[in-house]
């Protein structure tokens, strides 16, 4: 395939794992990249062997992260390249087979609109408790707060067109929650995703991985704290601009107007933070169906809070509304997801 590129990123890596990779590696690839991200001194030497056996090496000075790695990897093979269909990148710690490879570079010429994830069987035998629990974790987490169902979220085996490349150039992340911001940016940016099975592959216990499964998901939770944000910060221009109008609006109906003026202002506010910062989609009926969200929710949470309020006559009203609200607030963070700033889904 002389118009896939194999991008390899590597951080100290272990030389006889990687030397037998690459050299399999050749037997089937043309063109394939090592990013030295930062290697000791001592690792030098080896790199300028693999360019005399025609592997492209390219260097950052000092650590920057496997996902600066990626990018720049990116950024180099548009620029010297400019006919190139694809990439698949692969992991240098040996968990990624050469037929698992092809495989991926297979789908990046057959769905060249994809982000095509080589998935592993999390419950194999073979599998570290540490890895299983780290992937289950960072899945649950990514399909209740994001709304994406993959199999693999850790994977390092991925495959990318030009154009899904270039997409994904602007996806923040300089280390390994690069990988995770590409999964929530399939969203806003309308990449589907295509998953590959592939074989389960663990070398030394998983001990050459520098990957830690919590600590770089956490990605995953920032989408959720915006949202909780963007609705504080909208509670707080609605309570202040009531305050205001409530004070210079004259008239027995002051407090009526008020209100009606700050939750249009804070409900619009809100709906551009949602839709810019995010979720970062938006659509030709996201306002519409939005606003109508806005109606419902406010009719569902008055009826709600009154009706829960006869029944339980002994509990305070606002402690009621109160855990209506809640409620609410996570349906219409799921609804939002879904339904109204929603892009392309993913395929197996």
């Amino acid at each position: 395939m002389k118009d896939i590129f194999i991008i390899v990123p590597t951080l100290n890596p272990n030389i006889e794992i990687l030397d037998e990779f690459l050299d399999n590696l050749k037997k089937e690839f043309t063109n394939i990249l090592v990013y030295d991200d930062g290697c000791r001194e001592e690792y030098q030497e080896y790199f300028k062997k693999l360019e005399k056996k025609g592997i492209t090496i390219l260097h950052h000075y000092i650590n920057l992260g496997k996902g600066r790695a990626m990018k720049d990897a990116f950024n180099y093979l548009l620029n010297e390249y400019p006919n190139i269909k694809g990439v698949v990148t692969a992991d240098s710690d040996g968990q990624h087979s050469v037929k698992d490879i092809k495989k991926c570079a297979k789908e990046v010429i057959n769905h060249p609109d994809s982000l095509i994830l080589g998935c592993r069987n999390f419950d194999a035998s073979n599998v570290p408790s540490r890895n299983r629990f780290g992937n289950k974790t960072t899945r649950n987490v990514l399909k209740l707060f994001v709304g994406i169902s993959v199999t693999d979220t850790q994977t390092g085996l991925r495959g990318l067109s030009k154009e899904v490349m270039i997409k994904f150039m602007t996806t923040q992340g300089d280390r390994f929650e690069y990988e995770t911001n590409q999964l929530i940016d399939t969203i806003s940016k309308e990449v589907p995703i295509k998953e590959v099975e592939i074989e389960t592959i663990y070398v030394n216990g998983n001990t050459e991985s520098h990957f830690n499964p919590i600590k770089d998901s956490l990605a995953i939770y920032k989408l959720f704290i915006k949202y909780i944000l963007a609705s504080l910060s909208s509670f707080a221009i609605d309570i202040g601009l009531f305050a205001l109008f409530n004070r210079i609006i004259p008239g027995g109906y002051s407090i009526l107007l008020a209100t009606i003026v700050a939750r249009i202002t804070s409900s619009v506010y809100n709906y551009l933070v949602n839709a810019n910062v995010v979720f970062k989609n938006k659509n030709k009926t996201s306002f519409i169906k939005y606003a109508v969200l806005c109606v419902v929710q406010m009719f569902v949470s008055g009826f709600a809070s009154q009706y829960l309020a006869k029944i339980f006559s002994k509990v305070n009203v606002i402690i009621i509304k109160l855990i209506v609200d809640i409620f609410i607030f996570i349906a219409n963070f799921i609804i939002q997801r879904e339904f109204i700033f929603v892009g392309k889904k993913h395929e197996k």
